[in-house]
Protein backbone atom coordinates (compact mmCIF):
# COMPACT_ATOMS: atom_id res chain seq x y z
CA UNK A 1 0.00 0.00 0.00
CA UNK A 2 1.52 3.19 -1.12
CA UNK A 3 1.88 6.13 1.76
CA UNK A 4 2.82 9.03 0.16
CA UNK A 5 1.73 10.49 -2.98
CA UNK A 6 4.32 13.57 -3.56
CA UNK A 7 7.62 12.20 -4.71
CA UNK A 8 11.12 12.01 -3.07
CA UNK A 9 14.49 11.31 -2.82
CA UNK A 10 16.04 8.32 -1.28
CA UNK A 11 17.73 9.89 1.37
CA UNK A 12 14.82 11.85 2.31
CA UNK A 13 13.04 8.43 2.40
CA UNK A 14 16.09 7.04 4.55
CA UNK A 15 14.95 9.92 7.04
CA UNK A 16 12.21 9.61 7.65
CA UNK A 17 12.28 5.29 7.60
CA UNK A 18 14.91 5.66 9.94
CA UNK A 19 12.55 8.34 12.68
CA UNK A 20 11.69 6.14 15.94
CA UNK A 21 8.08 6.31 15.12
CA UNK A 22 8.42 3.85 12.54
CA UNK A 23 11.02 1.82 13.81
CA UNK A 24 8.16 -1.02 13.61
CA UNK A 25 7.26 -0.31 10.15
CA UNK A 26 8.44 -2.35 7.49
CA UNK A 27 8.71 0.82 4.51
CA UNK A 28 10.02 0.33 0.98
CA UNK A 29 10.71 3.35 -1.49
CA UNK A 30 9.82 2.49 -4.51
CA UNK A 31 9.37 4.74 -7.53
CA UNK A 32 9.27 7.90 -5.69
CA UNK A 33 7.29 6.89 -2.85
CA UNK A 34 7.19 5.15 0.34
CA UNK A 35 5.38 1.41 0.13
CA UNK A 36 4.76 -0.04 3.51
CA UNK A 37 5.17 -3.75 3.39
CA UNK A 38 2.64 -5.80 5.02
CA UNK A 39 2.41 -10.04 4.67
CA UNK A 40 0.83 -12.66 6.61
CA UNK A 41 0.99 -15.25 8.42
CA UNK A 42 1.61 -18.02 5.16
CA UNK A 43 3.38 -15.98 3.81
CA UNK A 44 6.00 -15.09 6.24
CA UNK A 45 5.94 -18.89 6.73
CA UNK A 46 6.81 -19.38 3.40
CA UNK A 47 9.84 -17.42 3.23
CA UNK A 48 10.89 -18.67 6.63
CA UNK A 49 11.20 -22.21 5.14
CA UNK A 50 13.62 -21.00 1.69
CA UNK A 51 15.51 -18.74 4.45
CA UNK A 52 15.86 -21.74 6.52
CA UNK A 53 16.43 -24.26 3.26
CA UNK A 54 19.07 -21.20 1.53
CA UNK A 55 21.05 -20.95 5.25
CA UNK A 56 21.52 -24.33 5.72
CA UNK A 57 22.61 -24.86 1.84
CA UNK A 58 25.12 -22.15 2.53
CA UNK A 59 26.52 -23.51 5.52
CA UNK A 60 26.98 -27.14 4.74
CA UNK A 61 28.20 -26.33 1.29
CA UNK A 62 30.56 -23.70 3.10
CA UNK A 63 29.60 -20.87 0.60
CA UNK A 64 30.35 -17.62 2.03
CA UNK A 65 27.63 -15.10 1.97
CA UNK A 66 25.08 -13.45 4.04
CA UNK A 67 21.39 -14.18 4.18
CA UNK A 68 19.17 -11.64 4.82
CA UNK A 69 14.92 -12.33 5.99
CA UNK A 70 12.08 -9.80 5.78
CA UNK A 71 14.22 -6.93 7.78
CA UNK A 72 16.80 -6.86 6.21
CA UNK A 73 16.70 -3.86 3.81
CA UNK A 74 19.00 -2.98 0.56
CA UNK A 75 19.55 -0.21 -1.39
CA UNK A 76 18.24 -1.55 -5.48
CA UNK A 77 19.33 1.59 -7.70
CA UNK A 78 17.64 4.71 -5.83
CA UNK A 79 15.39 2.79 -4.22
CA UNK A 80 14.84 0.86 -1.06
CA UNK A 81 13.98 -2.43 -0.54
CA UNK A 82 12.91 -5.20 1.84
CA UNK A 83 13.12 -9.15 0.58
CA UNK A 84 11.13 -11.49 2.01
CA UNK A 85 14.76 -13.27 1.91
CA UNK A 86 18.45 -12.36 0.53
CA UNK A 87 21.28 -13.41 -0.21
CA UNK A 88 24.71 -11.05 -0.66
CA UNK A 89 28.04 -13.25 -1.58
CA UNK A 90 31.08 -12.42 0.75
CA UNK A 91 33.44 -12.04 -2.29
CA UNK A 92 30.88 -8.60 -3.28
CA UNK A 93 30.74 -8.01 0.24
CA UNK A 94 33.73 -9.04 2.74
CA UNK A 95 31.67 -7.56 5.91
CA UNK A 96 28.03 -7.84 6.74
CA UNK A 97 26.26 -4.85 6.46
CA UNK A 98 25.06 -2.83 9.77
CA UNK A 99 23.05 -0.52 8.06
CA UNK A 100 18.90 -0.28 7.55
CA UNK A 101 19.32 -0.66 3.77
CA UNK A 102 22.11 -2.46 2.76
CA UNK A 103 24.23 -0.70 -0.03
CA UNK A 104 24.91 -3.25 -2.19
CA UNK A 105 21.84 -4.87 -3.92
CA UNK A 106 21.95 -8.72 -2.96
CA UNK A 107 22.73 -11.28 -5.75
CA UNK A 108 19.64 -12.54 -4.61
CA UNK A 109 16.39 -11.46 -3.28
CA UNK A 110 12.91 -13.42 -3.07
CA UNK A 111 9.46 -11.86 -2.77
CA UNK A 112 6.97 -14.08 -1.40
CA UNK A 113 3.71 -12.53 -2.62
CA UNK A 114 1.09 -11.75 -0.26
CA UNK A 115 -2.32 -9.88 -0.51
CA UNK A 116 -1.39 -6.61 -0.27
CA UNK A 117 1.52 -6.59 -3.10
CA UNK A 118 0.66 -4.30 -6.01
CA UNK A 119 1.50 -5.53 -9.73
CA UNK A 120 2.80 -2.41 -10.51
CA UNK A 121 5.54 -2.00 -7.45
CA UNK A 122 6.17 -5.81 -8.04
CA UNK A 123 7.04 -5.02 -12.19
CA UNK A 124 8.90 -2.03 -10.71
CA UNK A 125 10.70 -3.68 -8.51
CA UNK A 126 11.80 -6.50 -10.62
CA UNK A 127 12.78 -3.80 -13.62
CA UNK A 128 15.08 -2.34 -10.75
CA UNK A 129 16.58 -5.80 -9.12
CA UNK A 130 17.59 -6.66 -12.55
CA UNK A 131 19.25 -3.90 -13.96
CA UNK A 132 20.89 -4.21 -10.57
CA UNK A 133 22.33 -7.65 -11.71
CA UNK A 134 19.94 -9.48 -8.93
CA UNK A 135 18.32 -12.87 -9.30
CA UNK A 136 14.94 -12.73 -8.22
CA UNK A 137 12.59 -15.54 -7.26
CA UNK A 138 8.99 -14.70 -6.86
CA UNK A 139 7.26 -17.27 -5.26
CA UNK A 140 3.18 -17.07 -5.35
CA UNK A 141 1.47 -18.76 -2.10
CA UNK A 142 -2.11 -18.68 -4.17
CA UNK A 143 -0.80 -21.15 -6.79
CA UNK A 144 1.94 -23.17 -5.89
CA UNK A 145 4.62 -21.31 -7.90
CA UNK A 146 8.01 -19.87 -7.91
CA UNK A 147 9.33 -17.89 -11.10
CA UNK A 148 13.20 -17.54 -11.50
CA UNK A 149 14.55 -13.75 -12.85
CA UNK A 150 17.73 -13.60 -13.89
CA UNK A 151 19.45 -10.99 -15.33
CA UNK A 152 20.11 -10.97 -19.29
CA UNK A 153 17.72 -14.33 -19.22
CA UNK A 154 14.51 -15.36 -20.12
CA UNK A 155 11.94 -15.50 -17.04
CA UNK A 156 10.35 -18.74 -16.47
CA UNK A 157 7.78 -20.67 -13.78
CA UNK A 158 7.79 -23.53 -11.87
CA UNK A 159 5.09 -25.59 -10.11
CA UNK A 160 5.37 -27.79 -7.71
CA UNK A 161 6.52 -30.96 -9.67
CA UNK A 162 9.38 -28.80 -10.30
CA UNK A 163 12.98 -28.20 -8.61
CA UNK A 164 14.02 -24.75 -8.05
CA UNK A 165 18.21 -24.54 -8.20
CA UNK A 166 20.37 -21.93 -7.70
CA UNK A 167 22.10 -22.21 -10.93
CA UNK A 168 25.31 -20.31 -11.42
CA UNK A 169 24.93 -18.58 -8.42
CA UNK A 170 24.31 -21.31 -5.66
CA UNK A 171 25.99 -23.88 -7.66
CA UNK A 172 24.56 -27.54 -6.39
CA UNK A 173 21.73 -25.80 -4.07
CA UNK A 174 18.18 -27.31 -5.41
CA UNK A 175 14.43 -26.85 -3.53
CA UNK A 176 11.39 -29.29 -4.43
CA UNK A 177 8.64 -26.56 -5.04
CA UNK A 178 6.66 -28.52 -3.49
CA UNK A 179 8.38 -28.43 -0.04
CA UNK A 180 8.40 -24.59 -0.37
CA UNK A 181 4.79 -24.32 0.67
CA UNK A 182 4.18 -26.10 4.10
CA UNK A 183 0.80 -27.35 2.50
Amino acid sequence: MAVTTQPMTAEQFERLALQPENAERRLEFVGGEIVEVVSNNYSSMVAARILIKLGTFLENAHLEGYVTGADGGYCVGDERYIPDVAFVSKSRQPAPSRDAYNAIAPDLAVEVLSPSDQPDVLRLKLANYLAAGTVVWVVNPDNNTVEVYTPGQRAYRLGPADTLTGSDLLPGFALPVKDVFPE
